[in-house]
């Protein structure tokens, strides 16, 4: 029997675990950084499945390890599980129906990503005792992707340093190997304090924090043609002194994100984000101070995983969708947009591909997509960035969704609890479990993978957070 046959067997062992896991997980639907039933559910499943559970991890209520075996090579599957705000969502339901207005839901699917992770370590798991195989298998329960970026923290604090292969995957619209970087991201809080006087009576004893915020943004705003076309600065008003306009605010926050393809990068431009605020705050009369949040890496590739991870992703096959799956996704293509569409030809010209490898008429991507690697970062940001950096990574995408479901939206939850999610988590599984066979035992591999790490980040990992800044939990 091949390695392939012997993982899907593997996997589809633990199928009804894996749809569970994915169930639970989503009428949890907890906000980042504070998902305390579904990590003490994940905690008690590892348990009762053998594994040796470490709890609370580097200062966060919610992050774990779960560990089996012992020695090298040593494998991590990466799992994620915390929901978006005001996406609360009826299960498989093509109409908008919240099942409570304005609750948190798996509006970016990482109930399945964290059972698609929890099916691949099970299954690594028991092909190494089933052949009789030293070495490690770990599931990380990583808090916080959304908000809080709970592994920057975990990778502070050395839990991926003596990692041979990580993996993880993440729920989406196609499937393919993600070859492209993503963008640091830097968030930072500004505040202001001024003092308050009565708008028309003393005005002149006042000093606007508000009109020092306002004042700063503006300088941001005419900071952003001074820097790198791929860089990104975006904002919030945190807190704008008030509702009375009567009054000069004597307090005024502003929260930004400063991205950029690299973290230097990145930070070149928050020192000189610092100097506007420090301009706003001299021409106001205020003081200021800036509380930095969280700083994520950008995600580093690891091309020689990527192949493993490729060729893992051939060999298992796309997942094997039946009609049903097609008219549900059908139903939820009429509530797409005319972009939504649009967007699935532009991610593959993005990801520099033949945008016909998929038609007009696909309402689900039933292939995998081409091994394209590009030197590119993505729009966004991961803080699979920084696990990266401490260790040898690679990802997948997988279709638990129809084409053209737009990112962050009640539509993914819904389709998170799905037919198609189950199909395309079980498909996840089976990749990177297979992925794991391949790479954990080749010594080349490894050695190389090894090297490009080395290589891409001279050898050393340094937090961008420094030791004093805790987790927002």
């Amino acid at each position: 029997m091949s390695k392939k046959d012997i993982v899907s067997q593997l996997v589809d062992k633990y199928r009804d675990d894996i749809v569970k896991i994915n169930d639970t997980v989503w009428e949890y639907a907890e906000p980042g950084m504070k998902e305390y039933k579904t990590a003490a559910f994940y905690e008690d499943f590892f348990k009762e499945k053998g594994f040796n559970v470490k709890s609370a991890l580097a200062d966060m209520p919610t992050a774990f390890i779960a560990e089996w075996g012992e020695g090298a090579p040593v494998v991590g599957f990466l799992g994620e599980f915390d929901a978006l705000p005001t996406l609360s969502q009826k299960a498989a339901c093509a109409v908008k129906t919240p099942i409570v207005e304005g609750a948190y839901g798996h509006g970016c699917g990482h109930n399945s990503l964290g059972a698609g992770a929890a099916g691949a370590a099970l299954a690594f798991r028991d092909y190494l005792e089933e052949n009789g195989l030293k070495g490690t298998v770990r599931f990380y329960g990583c808090p916080g992707e959304e908000y809080g970026s709970g592994k920057v923290f975990m990778a502070r604090a050395g839990l991926y340093d003596d990692l041979d292969v990580c993996l993880t995957w993440h729920p989406g619209k196609f499937n393919r190997v993600s070859t492209t970087s993503s963008l640091a991201n830097i968030s930072v809080m500004f505040s202001f304090r001024g003092v308050s006087a009565h708008a028309a009576g003393n005005p002149h004893l006042g000093r606007s924090a508000l009109d020092a915020v306002e004042l700063m943004n503006v300088g941001v705003n005419y900071l952003r043609e001074h820097i790198i076309p791929e860089a990104r600065v975006h904002y919030a008003y945190v807190n704008a002194g008030g509702i009375a306009p009567n009054v000069v605010h004597d307090f005024a926050k502003i929260h930004y994100f400063i991205r950029a393809p690299k973290m230097y990068q990145a930070q070149e431009i928050f020192e000189r984000v610092k100097d506007v605020a420090e301009g706003a705050a001299k021409m106001t009369g205020t003081t200021h101070t800036v509380e930095l949040k969280e700083a994520i890496f950008d995600y580093n590739p690891n091309r020689t995983l990527e192949k493993v991870m490729q060729e893992a992703f051939e060999e298992i096959g796309a997942p094997k969708f039946d009609q049903a799956d097609f008219d549900l996704a059908k139903e939820f293509r009429k509530s797409f947009t005319k972009g939504d569409l649009e967007d699935v030809k532009s991610s593959l010209i993005n990801s520099g591909m033949d945008p016909d490898l998929i038609s007009e008429d696909d309402v689900l991507h039933t292939g995998v997509l081409p091994y394209v690697p590009l030197n590119k970062a993505m729009p966004g940001s991961t803080d699979v960035g920084d696990a990266s950096y401490c260790a040898p990574t690679a990802q997948i995408g997988v279709v638990t969704e129809a084409l053209g479901t737009p990112g962050h939206s009640w539509q993914v939850t819904a389709q998170s609890r799905s037919s198609i999610a189950y199909k395309g988590t079980i498909t996840a599984a089976k990749v990177m479990a297979l992925a794991a066979v391949k790479a954990a035992f080749d010594p080349e591999i490894l050695k190389k993978a090894k090297e490009e790490l080395v290589k891409s980040t001279g050898g050393k990992y340094v937090s961008a957070v420094p030791p004093e800044i805790k987790p927002n939990v």
